[in-house]
């Protein structure tokens, strides 16, 4: 079992591989990549049950996560390499003609630990329930978790997924939210005013859990609380700052799908430890 100390480690070398996959292709999404990367550390290398070398697109046996928000893939393939599930050296093929590691997770080119295609915003908490509820109707022991952003959730169908997950009493299912409060366009109130997510996942009958997003302690915690709920879906709201982790990409949407430069990558390398050895 890693300690808090060791998925530090591991968070700071994943910084550092987003920071340097985005730099060399020149193109991606660095800032919810790094604003997530402590909390879906925590899930990869701590919480969620699962193994590489038996791993199944149709999740039998492990449980199973999917990234709703599919712009993120940088986050994404860092901890899935790291983890074992391809080399870590093929993180230097991100973003590149013919690579299996494409802009949004896809399921075409057979990349291990991809479970469903993402990218198109709201449509994975809808896949994520429907393999909940798949799970349920088995009498499958594992859980779904499903990363949705706070952006992410203007979407109308995140909330008739919500309504779904509800009425089916979906308590294998923990959603987290990477409640950065910035998208694409600006600060997330400023653009749609969501108001109090925590009352809205409330109001649609889910068990919610507010935590901060980069405190390891409380990652842990929150993560725990939500495996101990029955009856009903969990959403972690995970309080985060986009680009954390560098002082020049954080709390800004400047840099939700940005690309630093060389001159820019190098200055971030400098803020964020080498801990596993860069690719």
């Amino acid at each position: 079992m890693y300690s808090v100390e060791e998925l530090g480690k591991i968070s700071s070398q994943v910084r550092r591989d987003i920071v340097r996959m985005v730099s060399a292709a020149k193109s991606g999404h660095p800032g919810g990549s790094m604003s997530s990367a402590d909390f879906l550390t925590a899930l990869y290398f701590r919480v969620m049950k699962h193994d590489p070398r038996t791993w199944t697109r149709d999740g039998a046996g492990q449980d199973v996560f999917v990234l709703s928000a599919g712009h993120v893939t940088p986050v994404y393939y860092s901890l899935l390499a790291h983890a074992g599930y391809f080399p870590v050296s093929e993180l230097a093929t991100f973003r590149k003609f013919g690579t299996r590691l494409q802009g949004h997770p896809s399921v075409d080119k057979g990349l291990p630990g991809i479970t469903q295609a993402s990218g198109s915003l709201g449509q994975g908490l809808s896949a994520a329930a429907g393999i909940a509820l798949g799970k349920k109707l088995d009498g499958a022991p594992e859980k779904v978790y499903v990363m949705c952003g706070d952006g992410e959730s203007e979407e109308g169908q995140i909330w008739e997924a919500a309504l779904f997950a509800a009425h089916y009493h979906l308590d294998n299912l923990i959603a987290l939210t990477d409640w950065n409060g910035q998208q694409i366009d600006g600060p997330v109130d400023e653009v749609a005013g969501q108001g109090d997510l925590r009352c809205k996942w409330e109001a649609f009958g889910w068990h919610v859990i507010v935590a901060d997003g980069h405190d390891f302690n409380a990652i842990l915690d929150a993560y725990a609380q939500a495996l101990s709920v029955q009856g009903k879906p969990v959403m972690i709201l995970f309080k985060t700052e986009m680009g954390h982790g560098v002082d020049f990409m954080s709390g800004t949407h400047k840099w939700h799908g940005k690309a630093p430069s060389a001159e820019q990558c190098e200055e971030a390398l400098k803020q964020l430890e080498e801990t596993l050895g860069d690719y």
